[in-house]
């Protein structure tokens, strides 16, 4: 299991499926957010789940690449 979420190209590809899908005409991820900074109103609990379901793996990239780009940077500090 932790070779999974240490994979980052598996992630990567969660994330892109899911969170930017469907392309077209908006990325549904995008039109979740934009309706929750505008107050959310008539948001309902199927919303919110799918908010969360298609946000996770934007979650777990972003987290794998903070972790990632932090490694590089002790490597880098306790180097020198």
């Amino acid at each position: 299991m932790k070779q999974i979420r240490s994979n980052w190209k598996f992630i990567h590809f969660l994330w892109l499926l899911l969170a930017l899908a469907p392309f077209f005409p908006e990325p549904h991820l995008f039109g979740k957010v934009r309706w929750i900074l505008g107050g959310a109103h008539g948001m309902e609990l199927l919303d919110w789940f799918d908010f969360f379901f298609h946000g996770v793996p934007a979650v777990l990239f972003l987290r794998i690449l903070i972790l990632k780009i932090l490694d590089k940077f002790q490597k880098t500090t306790a180097s020198q």
